[in-house]
């Protein structure tokens, strides 16, 4: 039975991407599966929402309707990759910085 893979990508610090690094060294096993692994121990052990997953989603709604509103009615807004992870990373920083 093949499980069917879906392709993320994330921003990780450079210290994680070190020890990931090692890591997946010492056991023998790819660094893709290690993060797989970190995951599912992750997810069978909360079963409970993460917090501030709803507050990004509400981040994310506000984002969308600005640029909706933003855009002309001839021509729709077009979202731009790089314009999303800046926003991502700018989350990410601003969360980590609260922290």
């Amino acid at each position: 039975m093949t499980t069917q893979m879906v392709r993320k990508q994330i921003y990780i610090q450079k210290r994680q991407d070190i020890l990931i690094k090692r890591l997946s060294q010492a056991r023998g096993v790819s660094e893709a599966e290690l993060i797989r692994q970190a995951i599912e121990r992750e997810l069978i052990g909360s079963a409970q929402p993460v917090s501030g997953s709803v507050s990004a989603v509400d981040d994310f709604a506000r984002l969308a309707l600005s640029k909706r509103a933003q855009s002309t009615q001839s021509e729709p807004y077009r979202w731009n990759r790089e314009e999303i992870y800046v926003e991502r990373e700018n989350r990410w920083l601003r969360e980590r910085d609260a922290e």
